[in-house]
């Protein structure tokens, strides 16, 4: 091997990436610390754990580990397409939903393309841009709330993707029916608004928007979800989003 040589660069765009900080693990926390009881908060993990019906399924598929899994998610997806009402071909399934939004961004975007997010929000919808040579337009939240009518706004002709979390991480906070709806009809077809629901089951709000409606109603919207958070099972890395198979294919 050749002594001396300068290590080999990344590409331009991917050095502008700053790494991603997940939360510590409790067991690399007690060993730095000495700690024997640690409460971990900074991945808003399920402190309930799952369902017992839950662990007793992946006790009888932990016989079949040595097996490659089915790609196509069989019966996750029939079972979700019965619970969600929507045919299963508008179901696509990932590694968490971290993975479906940088599948976003490697589908759509490209080299003089805009994403379009709120700040502060969930860190991946930026990387999935810069990953792609994309820019992202960020809209600054208004009193810890979004502002629907500045990121109408600051919709142009280079957007192609704008997420929305909704309700918002790290806030809480979320978009209204009225205000998703203006969202909505905002978008061209040129663009997807990207729905990401990670925490949707924990919203109790009359006016929470219905956005698998808009989904089933033709419009470009893609919903993501995840079995992670209120299902306890991030372990798992099991995400999904819903869309209109041009859209998912």
């Amino acid at each position: 091997m050749s002594e001396g040589l300068p290590p080999p660069r990344p590409s331009p765009h991917i050095s502008k990436l700053v790494p991603y900080q997940p939360g510590k693990p409790i067991a690399e926390v007690r060993r730095e610390l000495g700690l024997s009881d640690v409460v971990k908060l900074a991945s808003n993990e399920n402190a309930l754990g799952p369902s017992p019906k839950a662990l007793a399924a992946i006790s009888r598929a932990a016989a079949q580990v040595h097996l490659y899994p089915d790609g196509s998610c069989h019966e996750l997806r029939k079972a979700l397409a019965s619970n969600l009402q929507v045919p299963p071909d508008w179901l696509v399934f990932g590694n968490g939903s971290d993975e479906l939004i940088h599948l976003l961004g490697l589908a759509y975007l490209q080299a003089g393309h805009e994403v379009l997010v709120a700040d502060p929000t969930f860190v991946r919808y930026e990387a999935a841009a810069l990953l792609n040579q994309a820019s992202c337009q960020r809209v600054p939240l208004r009193e810890w709330e979004y502002d629907t009518d500045a990121m109408r706004r600051a919709v142009s002709s280079r957007t192609r993707l704008v997420f929305l979390a909704n309700p918002n991480n790290p806030t809480g906070t979320y978009v209204g029916a009225d205000g998703f709806a203006a969202l909505v009809h905002t978008v061209g077809p040129d663009i997807i608004l990207c729905v990401d629901e990670a925490y949707f089951e924990y919203v109790d709000a009359a006016d929470y928007p219905d956005s698998l409606d808009y989904v089933r109603r033709g419009y470009n919207v893609i919903v993501l979800r995840t079995f992670s958070k209120i299902y306890g099972l991030a372990g798992l890395r099991v995400g999904y989003g819903i869309a209109r198979p041009e859209i998912v294919a």
